[in-house]
């Protein structure tokens, strides 16, 4: 076993692990981190003129933000950001079939920020939860289905549902 094969499966176990333990804010995070690493991955291809294992990092993108992403948004709940959310993600993967067609990099960049936007705000819905988890006594929330996952009524619900 050579030492990018290691590498590889070490990686492989990390993200296994914590898809594993990850709570549902935590599994969109990977999916957007994910389909970051996929396009990235796909620029690096195209920028080397590898154009199978391009189209092969531009395919998991897709997949990920189609049958990730997309696929998770419940629009009863998430009502017109939802739909926003999945029309801005079909939106992604058409300019990324454009990006591998093209081998336009600009278009990867692009996607790739969109993408980093979510995340960042996607992030950011949860800081204010671990501060006052921080600093509060954790217990086990009770189950209250006016509530999901222990926060308070106040707080809009997720936008995203466990596939």
């Amino acid at each position: 076993m050579n030492a990018m094969t290691k590498i590889k499966s070490y990686v492989n176990v990390g993200i296994e692990t914590n898809v594993g333990a990850a709570d549902p804010h935590k599994l969109i995070l990977l999916l957007y981190q994910g389909a970051l690493l996929a396009i990235a991955s796909a620029k690096n291809h195209m920028l080397h003129k590898d154009v199978a294992l391009k189209g092969k990092s531009v395919s998991h993108a897709i997949s990920i933000i189609d049958e990730g992403l997309r696929a998770s948004l419940n629009k009863e709940v998430g009502g017109e950001l939802a739909s926003n959310l999945s029309a801005l993600y079909e939106y992604m993967t058409r300019r990324l079939v454009q990006a591998n067609l093209q081998n336009d990099p600009a278009i990867l960049d692009e996607v790739s920020g969109l993408l980093a936007e979510l995340r960042t705000a996607w992030e950011s819905i949860r800081k204010p939860e671990l501060a006052v988890a921080s600093v509060a006594v954790p217990s086990a929330p009770e189950a209250n289905p006016a509530t999901p996952y222990g926060r308070p009524a106040a707080v809009a619900p997720l936008v995203y549902e466990r596939a």
